[in-house]
């Protein structure tokens, strides 16, 4: 009766059988000594022509991904009626939608298999928005710089248009509008409100009644004729509990 050979186990790495490489140099010890080859007396291969070392010189080329850096901490220029609204909506969402929330995913998980189940996949979807949108918005109030146009202002701070003033300009037709510079967390078309860092609000930046200015866009280059700078309240659309949350709903019977 013949005898079966057992195949060998064998490592591999990268795709190559380790069993072909030859052996590791080992590393001297402080008082051992390497030759000018830059060869170990006890190595019977240069380092380099080593295909382990090959390897290990590749891996060293690959990049590691990096922690996380803090990130660079920018002011948030806002008014006060709009930083109010990123408070109201932190708090409806920290105290009133999250735990409303968290409550319909227990209701749902107590209804049996989780992996077919949609009201729980989807609240467990909902919350990791919530989470994300309550990060935001902490980060944001966190980095607030409130500026109140009301606030008395003296010299060129009363007469050029900065961070929270409400400019009258008109274009070479003569067409004019009239737009309220704001911060970034508060821009709203209908209400003629923009940011300070878009190209109009840039253009119109420490300009005063009478100044022209160039407004630079992707179609093509604008000029512009300021005839008024005022400021004055700027109301911003305050938060408004969102049709269809499930704060909203709570209270309400859930199928099954």
């Amino acid at each position: 009766m013949g005898t079966t050979e057992r195949s060998p186990f064998f490592l591999t790495l990268g795709g190559e059988n380790l069993a072909n490489f030859p052996p590791v140099p080992r590393v001297p010890g402080k008082r051992e000594k390497i030759n000018q080859g830059g060869v170990h007396p006890r190595s019977s291969a240069h380092p380099l022509d080593s295909p382990w070392k090959d390897y290990e010189m590749r891996k060293g080329f690959t990049r590691k991904p990096k922690p996380d850096e803090p990130a660079t901490h920018v002011k948030n220029y806002i008014t006060p009626s709009g930083l109010d609204r990123l408070k109201d909506e932190h708090r409806f969402l920290l105290t009133r939608e999250r735990p409303a929330v968290t409550e319909m995913v227990a209701w749902a998980a107590s209804n049996g298999d989780r992996s077919e189940n949609a009201d729980y996949q989807y609240g467990k979807r909902r919350l990791r928005q919530i989470d994300g949108r309550i990060r935001f918005l902490t980060k944001r109030i966190e980095a607030a710089e409130v500026v109140d146009p009301e606030a008395p202002r003296a010299g060129q701070a009363a007469t050029r248009a900065f961070f929270g003033a409400t400019v009258r300009y008109a274009n070479a037709a003569g067409a004019e509008r009239v737009v309220s510079i704001v911060g970034t967390d508060e821009v709203d078309l209908n209400r003629n409100h923009i940011s300070w860092v878009s190209p109009l609000g840039r253009a119109l930046m420490k300009s005063a009644a009478g100044d022209s200015v160039v407004l630079q866009l992707p179609g093509g280059t604008e000029y512009l004729t300021v005839l008024e700078v005022c400021y004055e309240r700027i109301t911003v659309e305050p938060f408004r509990e969102p049709p269809g949350s499930e704060a909203s709903t709570k209270g309400l019977p859930r199928r099954r």
